[in-house]
């Protein structure tokens, strides 16, 4: 986190129905004059912004905006001739919205990370297992390609916190339910909810 030299305040994308985590990508297509703006002044600096969750139509950000999102880096930018841009925002790591700012066309916040450490940190590797097994389970049924593509995935690292984000972005498909897991502090909170969900 350090190396990346985080911003503490950062452009926004408020989006409906958008909740990325850590380590996730998330494609956008930037085509309001506003963002276009936040993206190549992101690009000429720091390489990042976040995004967070839209809860209503209010273009005031202090009652539009989850309390919790997610900053990502820019992994990938091309510029059509139209001026609109297709990219892609790796996640980095969950953030607060301490402070909405004026002064840019586009969302401006002043942010806190949200760092997330596994305790007790001797339970990690079985939390590791017990996640690990619960998609298993509930891939039995597919193509055995596609089952050990996933368990390729699942074997990718062996940090809890970093899976249990792997397995929010890419088995959690509903918005206020990818938004609890986001915004919940502990994770191994984090994956027993998940086996739960995953399990159902």
């Amino acid at each position: 986190m350090s190396a990346l030299h985080l911003p503490e305040q950062v452009g926004v994308m408020i989006l409906p129905d958008c909740v990325l985590f850590p380590h996730g990508g998330l494609p956008l297509r930037i085509f309001e004059p506003r963002y276009r703006q936040m993206l190549q002044e992101a690009i000429d600096s720091h390489c990042c912004f976040a995004v967070v969750n839209r809860l209503n139509d209010s273009e005031d950000p202090n009652e539009s905006a989850a309390a919790v999102g997610t900053i990502g880096i820019v992994r990938a930018s091309h510029e059509q001739e139209d001026g609109t841009s297709h990219m892609l925002l790796h996640g980095v790591i969950r953030v607060k919205f301490l402070r909405w700012l004026e002064g840019k066309p586009y969302p401006l916040a002043e942010i806190e990370p949200i760092p997330a450490l596994f305790t007790p940190e001797h339970q990690g590797p079985a939390a590791v297992a017990t996640l690990r097994g619960c998609v298993e389970d509930a891939i039995k049924d597919l193509p055995d390609d596609v089952q050990k593509a996933v368990m390729e995935m699942m074997h990718r690292t062996d940090d809890p916190v970093i899976l249990s984000d792997i397995v929010s972005q890419q088995f959690i498909h509903d918005t206020e339910m990818r938004q609890t897991l986001l915004e919940m502090e502990s994770p191994a909170d984090r994956i027993t909810w998940l086996c739960q969900a995953i399990g159902e």
